[in-house]
């Protein structure tokens, strides 16, 4: 009996035509991995993070260390909800932070609010990212996807015996039928945002970013599809979530204020804040320094 394969964590729907028993165990792992990771951080870690964060909003014993460590970021954001959330136009926020060659020692925590070090500085133009090549590729070529870059490389794999896979979706695409199926399923996510416009709640991830030591916004984490959708169709603007401030503004903006008044000052601050749209000196490549977007279609609702 052929076993049924459950939507992963975080999976969406629109793929489940491409969902394979096969990947029956990859996903179960996946559920599994999750699964204790929530529960810890339920039973655990937000528990902590809440209290520890107590000690820093009502100037308690322990504050100065609370703001060493960087301020639990989940409870920050609990805080301040929709007060984190800026719209730009999404052909502004073209450079996301870069961990390549980073040791993980000098990255920042993904579970910290203030973040210290050189992490503004490193950048990646997302304009020459797979992200937007794999987006402008399919549409020009819409009207026949087996003479896309994307499907190309997607048949190699095939050919060579590795196609590709995602346990995080349950995908496997091992024949041309579900290459093409898994495109048009992209296609139609840019259709619709074409005709809708952007969908905060149709994406499982926000479009995260954060503040550097300037005060501008850079890029760093998941929802990098939807962006460069957003982009290609030229959007007028795009909603995005602060996850993180550089140390360095964070002290300029709160004028050595502290818990709920540096709360405050902080959240003023970021309505001046915009995409950064320069190089950064410790990028570790260089991009073309001229770039065509093509004309908007998309929705300017």
């Amino acid at each position: 009996m052929q076993r049924r394969l459950p939507i992963p964590p975080g999976g969406d729907p629109a793929f489940s035509p491409l969902a394979d028993a096969r990947m029956y165990w990859p996903v179960q792992r996946a559920r599994l991995q999750a699964a204790v990771r929530d529960g810890f951080q339920m039973v655990i870690g937000v528990p902590l993070e809440r209290m520890i964060f107590k000690l820093w909003k009502h100037e308690l014993l322990g504050s100065t260390w609370v703001k060493q460590l960087g301020l639990p970021r989940r409870v920050v954001e609990q805080q301040l909800d929709t007060r984190l959330i800026l719209h730009v136009n999404p052909r502004e926020l073209v450079h996301i932070r870069d961990w390549r060659e980073l040791p993980k020692r000098r990255r920042p925590s993904s579970s910290a609010f203030i973040w210290n070090g050189d992490w503004d500085l490193r950048r990646e133009d997302l304009r020459y990212g797979s992200r937007y090549r794999f987006i402008s590729d399919i549409d020009i070529h819409r009207d026949d996807l087996t003479v896309s870059d994307t499907f190309r490389g997607l048949k190699a794999r095939v050919d060579s015996g590795q196609p590709w896979s995602s346990h995080q979706q349950g995908l496997l695409l091992d024949t041309e039928e579900r290459i093409l199926i898994y495109l048009r399923v992209y296609l139609n996510f840019m259709d619709d945002m074409a005709l809708n416009g952007f969908d905060q709640q149709k994406g499982k991830d926000e479009l995260g970013v954060a503040v550097s030591r300037d005060g501008r916004l850079i890029k760093i984490n998941r929802g990098l599809h939807r962006l460069a959708m957003a982009q290609y169709l030229g959007l007028p603007t795009v909603p995005v979530k602060v996850k993180a401030v550089h140390q360095d503004w964070w002290e300029k903006v709160t004028q050595k204020t502290h818990g709920a008044k540096a709360l405050e000052r902080m959240v003023k601050a970021l309505q001046y804040c915009v995409p950064e749209t320069e190089p950064g000196p410790l990028d570790p490549q260089s991009f073309p320094e001229s770039f065509i977007w093509p004309p908007g279609k998309g929705s300017h609702r």
